[in-house]
């Protein structure tokens, strides 16, 4: 099967999609799908800003670049994004925002072999919340 090319467009899609089939796990009870959908969400997020900074034509970035981007760490993508700094600017100037990255960043696929302990409700609440690490993500991609 030959690779099929993801967008920028593609990346913002599935980041709502995600949150959006994280919402219908909650209202069934199903905190440890949510938390983890929560986290892809995320992560499709920083890629659609990872996906603005690219440029047609350009000779790819160094591989260790390429490994950071291809990849589920979301400091890692916050940081391929070129959105450290902001988000620790961010962070400082919204004790809020700060609290629901604190509640975010740790996601990793690995999550999905978890059996318990995440809290679905607590991970979409700050994915999605007014001070929310989506919005916030949004602003940017």
């Amino acid at each position: 099967m030959a690779d099929i090319p993801i967008y920028r467009r593609d990346f913002k899609v599935l980041a709502d999609l995600r949150v959006e089939e994280a919402h219908v796990l909650l209202v069934g009870g199903k905190q440890l799908g949510a938390y983890y959908l929560c986290g892809y969400a995320v992560e499709c997020a920083l890629k659609a800003c990872i996906a603005r900074r690219m440029k047609l034509y350009r000779f790819p970035p160094k591989k260790d670049y390429i490994y950071k981007i291809y990849n589920h760490n979301l400091d890692g993508l916050v940081s391929a994004a070129d959105l450290d700094t902001q988000l620790q600017n961010d962070m400082v100037a919204n004790a809020a925002f700060a609290a629901n990255w604190n509640t975010v960043k740790d996601w990793n696929e690995e999550s999905r072999y978890r059996a318990s302990g995440l809290n679905g409700q607590d991970m979409y609440d700050a994915v999605t919340g007014a001070d929310g690490v989506l919005p916030w993500i949004k602003l940017r991609w």
